[in-house]
C-alpha cells in the first residue's frame, strides 16, 4: 500500500490523477446536455421563466442535503470508492434517460436523479483526493477542478459538432439524441473506478474523543458567510439566457459557454497550487470579488465585449470557488472525518443554491435579467466584506 501512495504523476499522486481522469469523462458527459438544457426546457417543454429560474435552482440544490450524509457515512465505513461509483454509476443513467424525458415533471425528476448522484459522491471522492494528496491539497484539488472543467470545455464543443452534423434533424430529435450521446463517457468514467481507483478510507483511523472541526467558531462563521455568498451563485443557465436575450443561438452560446470553461479549467491548477502558498481564506475573498464583477458584467452588458468579460471573470470566480474552499475545508477537518467537514460545506452550498436561482428566477419574471444580476452581485460583495470580520 506504502508503495501505491507514494506513486506520483505530474507532481500528484496516481490516486488524484485518476480521480481527475473520472471527472473529465463525467463532466464531458454533464456539460455536452449543459448548452442545451435552458433551451430545450423554454422551447421544447414550454415551462415558463420562472418555472425554469426554480427548476434549475431545485437542480443544482437537489445534492445538497445527500452530500453531509454520505460524508459521514464514507467517514464512518472507511470507504469512499462505493459511495463514488454509485453516484456516477446514477448520474450517467440520468443523463441518458433524458432522451425519453415528455414534460417538465420528467426532466426534473431525472436531473434530481442525476444531483442525487453527485450528492452521494461529492464528499467521499472530496475526501479520497485529500487523503491521497499527500499533503498538497491545493494542488491536488486544483488539478482536479481543471481536469473537471477541461471536461467542461470539451462538451459543450463536441455539442457544436453534433449539432453540426446532425443539423437536419428536428430541433427536438436533436436534443434527444445529444442527451443519448452524453453518456458514454460517463460509461467509461465507470470503468475506471471500477479498475483502477484506489480507496484510502481503511487508511483513516478513528480518533475517539475528538472534538468535530464543525465546532469551531470560525468554521461556523466562514459557512454562513458561504450561505451568503451562494445567494450570489445563480445556476450558469441564466448566463445562457442573457446571452439568448442579446440576440444569440444556442449554438453561439455553447461558445460563450465553452469560452467560460476554458478560462475555468486553465487557471484552477495554478489557483490552486498557489494556494498552497498563501491564505486560503484571502484566496475566497477574491472569489466573492471576482463574482461581484461577473454579475455586475452580466448586468450592464448589452454587446460583445462586456458579455465576454463577463464570462471570462465568471470563469475566474468558479476556479476560486470550487477549488480553494474545498481544499481550505479538507486542511481544517480531523483526518477521521473529512468526507463529513467537506460535506458540511457541499451541503450549505447546495442548499442555498436553490433560493439563489429561485430569487434570480423571480427577478428576471417580474423585471428583467438585469436585475437578477445586479442582485447577485450585491450578495457577493456583501460575502466578501463579511469575509474580512470572520
Amino acid at each position: 500500500m506504502a508503495e501505491e501512495k507514494g506513486k506520483e504523476i505530474f507532481g500528484i499522486s496516481w490516486n488524484v490523477f485518476l480521480l481527475g481522469l473520472v471527472s473529465f469523462l463525467n463532466d464531458m458527459s454533464s456539460e455536452m446536455i449543459a448548452p442545451i438544457v435552458p433551451a430545450y426546457l423554454t422551447e421544447v417543454l414550454k415551462a415558463g421563466k420562472l418555472a425554469s429560474g426554480s427548476i434549475m435552482g431545485a437542480i443544482e440544490s437537489a445534492s445538497s442535503l445527500f452530500k453531509v450524509v454520505f460524508g459521514y457515512f464514507s467517514d464512518r465505513f472507511k470507504r469512499r470508492k462505493a459511495f463514488v461509483f454509485t453516484g456516477y454509476a446514477l448520474s450517467t443513467l440520468a443523463k441518458g434517460l433524458l432522451a425519453f424525458s415528455r414534460n417538465w415533471v420528467d426532466f426534473l425528476l431525472l436531473r434530481l436523479l442525476d444531483r442525487t448522484g453527485k450528492g452521494i459522491r461529492t464528499a467521499p471522492r472530496d475526501a479520497l483526493i485529500a487523503e491521497s494528496s499527500n499533503g498538497k491539497t491545493g494542488k491536488s484539488f486544483g488539478f482536479h477542478r481543471m481536469m473537471d472543467t477541461l471536461g467542461a470545455v470539451a462538451g459543450p464543443l463536441v455539442t457544436v459538432l453534433l449539432i453540426g452534423f446532425l443539423s437536419y434533424l428536428p430541433k427536438e430529435t436533436l436534443y434527444r439524441r445529444i442527451f443519448l450521446f452524453s453518456a458514454i463517457p460517463g460509461l467509461l468514467s465507470l470503468v475506471i473506478i471500477v479498475f483502477f481507483v484506489k480507496d484510502r478510507g481503511g487508511e483513516v483511523r478513528k480518533k475517539i474523543g475528538g472534538i468535530s472541526s464543525l465546532r469551531s467558531r470560525s468554521l461556523q462563521l466562514f459557512l454562513i458567510v458561504v450561505a451568503i455568498g451562494t445567494l450570489g451563485r445563480y445556476s450558469y443557465a441564466f448566463t445562457l439566457w442573457k446571452a439568448e436575450e442579446l440576440g444569440y443561438t444556442v449554438l453561439q452560446g455553447s461558445a460563450f459557454y465553452a469560452l467560460f470553461n476554458l478560462v475555468y479549467a486553465l487557471s484552477a491548477y495554478p489557483i490552486g497550487v498557489y494556494s498552497d502558498r498563501v491564505s486560503k481564506k484571502a484566496l475566497i475573498g477574491v472569489g466573492f470579488l471576482l463574482s461581484a464583477l461577473a454579475s455586475l458584467c452580466f448586468a450592464l452588458a448589452e454587446g460583445l465585449v462586456l458579455l465576454i468579460v463577463a464570462f471570462v471573470l465568471y470563469g475566474l470566480y468558479m476556479a476560486v470557488m470550487d477549488t480553494v474552499p474545498r481544499a481550505y475545508m479538507a486542511e481544517l477537518a480531523r483526518d477521521y472525518e473529512k468526507g463529513t467537514v467537506i460535506g458540511a460545506y457541499h451541503t450549505v452550498v447546495g442548499l442555498f443554491a436553490f433560493p439563489a436561482s429561485l430569487i434570480a428566477g423571480y427577478l428576471w419574471s417580474a423585471y428583467s435579467l438585469t436585475y437578477s444580476f445586479l442582485f447577485a452581485s450585491v450578495m457577493s460583495f456583501l460575502a466578501f466584506i463579511l469575509l474580512q470580520f470572520d
